[in-house]
């Protein structure tokens, strides 16, 4: 992605608020907001009714490449008024002209510091694994500076950063941001350990047979209970 300054897409932006509060369920509201201890809103609309109105609006605003794209995710988070428009901005990034994009990394980075919930980082970790795939020099000691962030929530992105890599998984990576996290008491660290290694093992249960047994009596139980709830 070039360095030239992009100005956000405004036909987008002026178009999704109008869909999506076309599409909220009315009494939904209140109920995600309380299941999300959010305190900005939510207009009611579920996330994958978010994601169509996201896709299409994109489709018929379309955008000329990755700075544009990444202008309209930053405008759209730091000017969203409803916790469905955040969503949004993190959703525009899951496309081809975002994949692999370093030069989204800030938004990324943004989305973790400022969002400080489960739901944000859980939906930015995907992009990382992207990130890593393309830019392995760059994002592999960047993941393992997060993994000791004074943020839990860097450390948690860094622990599932790749969760959907598969057999791309490096697993020297993988070994060196969840030890340093293994004696944490956050639980969404904790779920976040077992939740990687669970993941993992779809893939190379030996590999996750091993790291159990050599860190079990460090592991929490939440992290051992989840790494090994398919292997039996």
């Amino acid at each position: 992605m070039t360095d030239r300054a992009a100005t956000p897409n405004t036909a987008f932006l002026d178009s999704l608020r109008p869909a999506l509060e076309g599409l909220a369920v009315p009494g939904k509201a209140a109920g995600m907001a309380a299941y999300m201890k959010s305190a900005m809103p939510f207009l009611g609309v579920p996330s994958p009714v978010v994601r169509q109105a996201v896709r299409a609006l994109a489709r018929k605003h379309g955008f000329t490449g990755p700075p544009e794209l990444l202008a309209t995710a930053q405008a759209l988070w730091a000017g969203a008024e409803f916790r469905e428009e955040r969503y949004a901005a993190i959703m525009l990034t899951d496309s081809r002209t975002a994949r692999g994009e370093l030069g989204f990394l800030p938004f990324y980075t943004a989305v973790i510091g400022q969002g400080q919930w489960w739901d944000y980082v859980d939906s930015v970790a995907p992009r990382l694994t992207g990130l890593l795939l393309a830019e392995r020099a760059a994002m592999d000691p960047l993941l393992r500076e997060w993994s000791g962030h004074a943020n839990f929530w860097f450390r948690r992105a860094a622990i599932i950063s790749q969760l959907p890599a598969k057999s791309a998984t490096d697993t020297d990576l993988l070994h060196d941001v969840l030890v340093p996290n293994l004696a944490e008491q956050e639980f969404f660290i904790r779920k976040a350990v077992g939740w990687a290694l669970r993941q993992y093992a779809r893939t190379d249960p030996d590999w996750v047979l091993d790291f159990v047994g050599r860190y079990g009596a460090r592991l929490s139980p939440l992290s051992r209970r989840e790494a090994l709830k398919h292997l039996g």
